[in-house]
């Protein structure tokens, strides 16, 4: 499985990484592939490109701001959350995702 997706908040600073990371990392304990695109205060950082989103299963994506060039999702599986929720709660995200895609 691959994960993909995009973090951004408010002040663009601490939650968008920290997202960013517990997601990445709560993937990878699952063994799946993952990269988490940032857009924070200094701008988009670690962006995905078209061959990462082709490949993605699914696509991961904070709610508490607008996300830049969103467009390029469209067609693919997208669960939004909180960065917040994100951060703190990343390997239930992960596991309800993997329950999700066992399903489809």
């Amino acid at each position: 499985m691959k994960l993909i997706g995009v973090t951004s908040c408010p002040s663009g600073v601490a939650h968008t990484y920290m997202a960013a990371e517990a997601l990445e990392t709560a993937a990878r304990a699952k063994g799946w592939e993952a990269k988490i695109e940032t857009q924070g205060a200094i701008g988009i950082e670690n962006e995905l490109t078209a061959a990462d989103i082709e490949s993605a299963d699914v696509v991961v994506l904070t709610k508490d701001i607008a996300i830049k060039k969103e467009e390029r999702f469209a067609g693919k599986k997208i669960v939004r959350v909180t960065v917040t929720q994100a951060a703190k709660q990343a390997p239930e995200i992960v596991s309800k995702l993997e329950a999700m895609l066992a399903q489809a």
